[in-house]
C-alpha cells in the first residue's frame, strides 16, 4: 500500500514529543469506544478529514459523512490523490486528508497511529469472530426449524417481521464469508431495525436479513460486489414474513440454479421470469390451473415449484433441506395424486404453467341463474318461484396435465411469441434441440436417440444458446422452449427426420 506525503515520523514544528503523546492518547481513548470514534478522533487531529474505505463495503467509517465517497476514490487511485495519506488496516485502507496548516509529519503519525489501533481492534474482533459466527449459524437453523419466537425474543426484535434470504456457493467460500462479515459487521443489538444473520452450512453461505418488511439495499449490494469479486453464485428470496424462512430458504437455492457468471445474483421471482403467462388469456388459464392444482395442497404446489425449477431431484433436495429419496417419493405420490406421469416433459412444462398462474379474480364463480333471478325481481316481473333446494352438484373432472384447453397456446399472441423464440433454428439443431428436451437435458441419452456423438450433439446446443440468447441451463427456460417448440411444430421433430448424408453426418438443407 503506498503511503503518500512525507515519511518523516518525527514531530516537527511547536508540538513537540509532548503533542504527538497527547494525540496518542486521544487517539487511544477514542479506541476504546468504537471504530467510528477513532476515525472521527483522528480527523479532528488532521483537521480535515478521515475514512476508512473497504473494497467491498466502500466507505466503513466516514467524518465528516461527506468525504466518504473522495476516501474511497483515493483509496481506489492513490495517485491522483497526492495530498491524501493512506495506510492499509485491519483489510481496509485508510485514508486522510490533513489541513493545510497541519505538519505532514504530525498527519503521517496520527495515520500511523490510528492504522496501529485499527489493526488492534481487528485482531480483537478476529478472536471473538468465530463465537459469534457459530452464534449465527445456530440462530439460522432455529429460523429453519421454525423457531421464530426464539430467535426474535433472543435477538430483542419484536419490530423484526420479515426476512430476505441469500444463498451463496463457490470455492471462494470461507475467504468470502470473512470479507463479507467485516463488511456486514454484524450486529446482534435489540430493538434494531434490521438484524444480518449469516453463517455457513453444508457447503454455501446463508445470509438472513432480519427486519420489518423492507430493507436498505445495503446487503444486496454488498453480495453484488461480494459475488463480483470473489465469483460466487447467489440466489435471493424475499421479503417473505420471517414464519416462511424456509421457503424463502428453499427458494433461494432455487435461484442460485439458474446464476450463471454473468448474472451472479439471481432474486427468486425472477427465476425463468415468463413471458409466455402474460400472453396467455386471463379467464381460461386461471380456472385450468385451479382445476390442475386442486388436488395439491400450499406444500406440494412449492415442493413441485422448487424441483421444476432446480431441474433435478437431488438440486431440489439440497434447496429444501431433505433427503433426494425424500423428494423422489413426495414426487411419485405427487404423480399419483395428479394423475399424470411427471417424467414427461411435456407434463412438467405444464404443471409449471399452472404454477405459475395468477390467483383467480373473486366472483368469477357467481351463479348465473342466481343473477337472472335477482335481475327479474328488480325489474319488477313476477317473483320468482320458491327456492328448491338443489341436488349437490357432481364435482367436476379435473383438467388434465397431459393436454392444454383449446384457445390457450394456439393464439395469434402465443405463435409469434413462439416464433420470435425459436423460429430460424436450422432443421437438424431444431429436432436436436426437441429432442434433448424430451430428455430431461441429458446429453446421452438424446445422442444416443439422434444417432449422433455425445460431442456432435453438445455442439449443436451450444448452437442453439447462441441462436436463442437463451440460458439452457434454466429449467424453466428449457420449459417454455419446448412449448415454443411445440407451438410452431409442423412436422414430428422426430430423430428419425434429421437430415442425414450418410453414416451419422447431417446435411444442411
Amino acid at each position: 500500500m503506498s503511503s503518500t506525503g512525507t515519511t518523516d515520523h518525527e514531530a516537527t514544528g511547536p508540538r513537540g514529543a509532548r503533542h504527538e503523546r497527547d494525540a496518542a492518547d486521544r487517539l487511544l481513548r477514542a479506541a476504546t469506544r468504537s471504530g467510528a470514534h477513532l476515525i472521527a478522533e483522528a480527523a479532528s487531529l488532521v483537521q480535515g478529514w478521515a475514512v476508512l474505505a473497504d473494497p467491498i463495503a466502500g466507505a466503513v467509517y466516514s467524518t465528516p459523512a461527506a468525504a466518504a465517497a473522495d476516501g474511497v476514490h483515493a483509496a481506489a487511485a492513490p495517485r491522483e490523490h497526492p495530498h491524501c495519506t493512506q495506510r492499509p488496516a485491519a483489510g481496509a485502507v485508510l485514508v486522510l486528508a490533513a489541513a493545510p496548516t497541519v505538519p505532514p509529519g504530525h498527519a503521517c503519525h496520527v495515520a500511523t497511529t490510528t492504522a496501529a489501533l485499527l489493526e488492534v481492534r481487528g485482531q480483537r474482533a478476529a478472536e471473538l469472530r468465530g463465537e459469534q459466527m457459530r452464534l449465527h449459524t445456530t440462530l439460522i437453523r432455529l429460523l429453519l426449524a421454525g423457531h421464530t419466537a426464539a430467535v426474535t425474543e433472543t435477538l430483542g426484535g419484536n419490530r423484526l417481521t420479515h426476512v430476505t434470504v441469500y444463498r451463496l456457493s463457490g470455492v471462494d467460500l470461507p475467504t468470502a464469508h470473512e470479507v463479507l462479515w467485516r463488511a456486514v459487521r454484524p450486529s446482534l443489538a435489540p430493538y434494531a431495525d434490521a438484524v444480518t444473520l449469516m453463517g455457513r452450512r453444508d457447503g454455501e453461505l446463508v445470509v438472513a436479513e432480519l427486519h420489518h418488511g423492507g430493507d436498505d439495499g445495503r446487503i444486496p449490494r454488498l453480495v453484488s460486489r461480494l459475488s463480483e469479486r470473489h465469483h460466487l453464485l447467489a440466489g435471493m428470496a424475499g421479503p417473505l414474513p420471517l414464519a416462511e424462512m424456509p421457503t424463502a430458504h428453499s427458494d433461494a437455492a432455487a435461484a442460485r440454479h439458474s446464476a450463471t457468471p454473468d448474472r451472479r445474483v439471481v432474486p427468486a421471482d425472477a427465476v425463468g421470469a415468463s413471458r409466455l403467462t402474460p400472453l396467455l388469456p386471463t379467464a381460461p388459464y386461471t380456472r385450468w390451473a385451479e382445476s390442475v392444482l386442486r388436488p395439491l395442497s400450499p406444500a406440494h404446489q412449492h415442493l413441485l415449484l422448487v424441483w421444476l425449477r432446480t431441474g433435478s431431484k437431488p438440486r431440489a433436495a439440497a434447496a429444501l433441506g431433505v433427503s433426494a429419496g425424500t423428494v423422489r417419493t413426495r414426487i411419485r405420490d405427487l404423480t399419483r395424486l395428479l394423475g399424470a406421469d411427471l417424467e414427461d416433459a411435456t407434463v412438467r412444462a405444464h404443471l409449471l404453467l399452472a404454477l405459475r398462474a395468477p390467483a383467480p379474480a373473486p366472483g368469477d364463480d357467481s351463479d348465473s341463474d342466481s343473477d337472472s333471478n335477482n335481475n327479474r325481481s328488480r325489474n319488477g316481473s313476477s317473483p320468482p318461484d320458491p327456492p328448491v333446494p338443489p341436488d349437490p352438484p357432481d364435482p367436476p373432472d379435473p383438467a388434465r396435465l397431459e393436454s392444454l384447453p383449446d384457445g390457450l397456446l394456439d393464439t395469434e399472441a402465443v405463435r409469434t411469441w413462439a416464433v420470435g423464440l425459436v423460429g430460424g433454428l436450422e432443421p437438424h439443431l431444431r429436432i436436436a434441440l426437441a429432442c434433448w428436451l424430451r430428455h430431461h437435458a441429458r446429453t446421452a441419452p438424446a445422442a444416443a436417440a439422434l444417432h449422433v456423438h455425445r460431442t456432435t450433439l453438445a455442439g449443436w446446443l451450444t448452437q442453439c444458446a447462441e441462436h436463442l440468447a437463451r440460458n439452457l441451463a434454466d429449467a424453466t427456460v428449457r420449459a417454455e422452449i419446448h412449448l415454443a417448440l411445440k407451438a410452431t411444430r409442423t412436422g414430428p421433430d422426430d430423430p428419425a427426420a434429421l437430415p442425414r448424408r450418410g453414416g451419422r453426418t447431417y446435411r444442411r438443407l
